[in-house]
């Protein structure tokens, strides 16, 4: 990313937060922390004639000023610990107010249109993006904005100072005398110049390789979360020296990252460290001539000293945040992907127009796989209300595809979908999700715990879907998608849909891991208590065909046939 494209990713990110409803309280706030920051470079200043004060004093041996002297440098302190504590605090202030905007504009904008389904595979560990990203953009940046506009009126004020305290030199270069005003503060202006440019040419690569080395320690983190969620089938396949291998793998390029991380911030310290040092010794060496020519006191020596430090650190402040900068960058690069990939999934055309009609009707319907092969062609057909279609074929065919396309999740199809207005939907998939939470939360699902049927209901549902020995337990916290069994969380999805009532119910092998007397169960149940439900399923067992009053058998190349089931 050059630095043009860094600077537009940067005022993307940066831009909406300072126009949104927050932006008054935000720029106040801001404003009070750059005032109480400039307070303080003041008082800075204030400290510098205070240098000159007391060293010429001690110089003197003037007793009956030392005290006095010593008790205007705590005032002085006190007053100068005291903002600067406030102005990180309401810094830090700031930065939770824009961490949380923005990441409620993510989570928002990550969740609306499903777009955490489409950027599955587009997007690495997006929970990092949101959780990690945004918090070092907001805080990193204040950082730089804040510490740029401080320093940059430290230069301002203290480069007047200096001016004054270097008065003239005159040096003689081949028989001709030259008259320099304000020598010294040339040369921390020349000295702050190269010694950014040496810092850029030796730490540049940091920002890749800061980078690189997020994104090898998110892999590896989610690799270990890979086998948490799914501990009991590596045990059940003793996968234990395959998944080590892969911890292995993973770690080694976290490692052989962090090496190369490791030699190029050695160069850059070398560097600053050693810059930073030879910034003591040069305006001593600048200032010693005067000093021992007694045109000069001690304390205007210290003062001197004290000042040249001062604009040497504000014209250094590019060397002394290069690692915060590149780490900045590299945020930026993450988060403007993020951002970028996200914008893609919205502007993603959908060609399945959805209309309102009186019953289930399938018009015209084309799907395809990504690369272009065509899997059903021109699908059409009608569901009478309170009637059920099974949806078969091999395996590979489309049909969990054709379902993703009737719940708006897939992309590349085009066609006609109608179904009465505001009517009641819902689909199962084959692994039901079971929040973290109670079970009384997991059992709701997706509907928030204060819009929760009573328990009693809750207790009716989980007894007509078999079960009982849950019902003691809708307070419990649990992890369930670990405690229940395969056939006990789709027995759970049902209770689910005797919750909702829905007019239209679709299920995709929702109860495969079911035996078949207790699927056909389960069907019968819905069938009973939910007379009126218009039901499609994916499904393939004999099970199956004696609940159902259709069957649309998809070959996978295209063609279908809709069949009536003879019960």
């Amino acid at each position: 990313m050059n630095n043009r494209n860094l600077f537009h990713g940067f005022w993307i990110l940066f831009k909406d937060y300072w126009k949104s409803e927050e932006k008054i309280k935000a720029i106040g706030l801001l404003a009070i922390v750059l005032i109480l920051n400039l307070i303080c470079v003041y008082l800075l200043l204030k400290l510098t004639d205070w240098y000159n004060e007391f060293y010429n004093a001690l110089q003197e041996y003037q007793y009956d000023l030392f005290w006095s002297l010593t008790g205007k440098f705590a005032f002085l302190a006190f007053a100068y610990i005291f903002i600067y504590v406030y102005a990180v605090y309401l810094r830090q202030l700031l930065e939770i107010r824009w961490r949380t905007w923005m990441t409620n504009n993510y989570l928002d904008s990550w969740m609306k249109g499903q777009t955490y389904y489409h950027l599955k595979d587009s997007t690495d560990n997006p929970d990092q993006r949101i959780s990690e990203d945004i918090s070092q953009f907001v805080s990193l940046t204040l950082q730089l904005i804040i510490g740029f506009i401080r320093q940059a009126a430290t230069l301002i004020v203290f480069s007047f100072v200096l001016w004054k305290l270097s008065g003239e030199i005159t040096i003689e270069i081949a028989g001709n005398e030259f008259v320099i005003y304000g020598y010294m503060f040339w040369v921390t202006i020349i000295y702050s110049c190269v010694g950014t440019g040496l810092v850029h040419i030796i730490g540049r690569k940091l920002i890749g390789l800061s980078f690189d080395q997020q994104r090898y320690e998110a892999d590896f983190r989610f690799s270990m979360m890979r086998v948490r969620e799914n501990a009991e089938s590596i045990a059940f396949y003793r996968g234990e020296s395959s998944e080590l291998e892969n911890f292995s793998w993973k770690f080694s390029e976290v490692i052989k990252n962090f090496r190369k991380l490791m030699t190029k911030t050695k160069h850059l310290n070398f560097f600053v460290i050693g810059y930073g040092q030879a910034a003591v010794i040069v305006p001593l060496i600048l200032a010693a001539p005067k000093y021992f020519a007694k045109e000069i006191q001690l304390g205007g020596l210290m003062q001197t000293i004290n000042t040249f430090g001062r604009v040497q650190d504000a014209l250094s402040f590019f060397v002394d945040s290069y690692a915060t900068i590149a780490s900045l960058a590299a945020v930026i690069h993450r988060l403007g992907g993020f951002t970028e990939h996200m914008t893609d999934v919205k502007k993603i055309e959908r060609h399945v127009e959805n209309s309102v009609a009186d019953k289930l009707t399938v018009a015209d319907l084309n799907i395809s796989l990504p690369t272009g092969r065509e899997i059903l062609n021109k699908l059409s057909f009608s569901l009478e209300n309170a009637k059920s279609l099974l949806v078969t074929g091999a395996s590979g065919c489309g049909k969990s595809t054709f379902l993703r396309t009737l719940a708006g999740l897939w992309a590349y199809a085009a066609g006609k979908i109608s179904l009465p207005a505001n009517s009641r939907v819902m689909f199962l998939p084959q692994k039901p999700y079971l929040p973290m939470g109670t079970l009384r939360r997991a059992l709701i699902y997706p509907a928030a715990e204060k819009d929760a049927p009573s328990d009693e209901k809750l207790i009716e549902a989980l007894n007509l879907v078999e079960l009982p020995n849950l019902v003691d337990k809708l307070g419990a916290v649990e992890d369930w998608s670990r405690i229940l069994s395969g056939g006990e969380q789709q027995r759970l999805a049902f209770a689910r849909v005797l919750l909702n009532k829905p007019e239209y119910l679709f299920l995709d092998e929702a109860t495969s891991a079911l035996d078949e007397p207790r699927e056909l169960e389960m069907y019968q149940m819905l069938k009973k208590i939910l007379p009126n439900a218009t039901i499609v399923s994916v499904g393939h067992r004999s099970t199956l065909y004696q609940v159902h009053d259709t069957e649309l058998k998809l070959s996978g190349n295209g063609a279908w046939n809709e069949l009536r089931i003879k019960n």
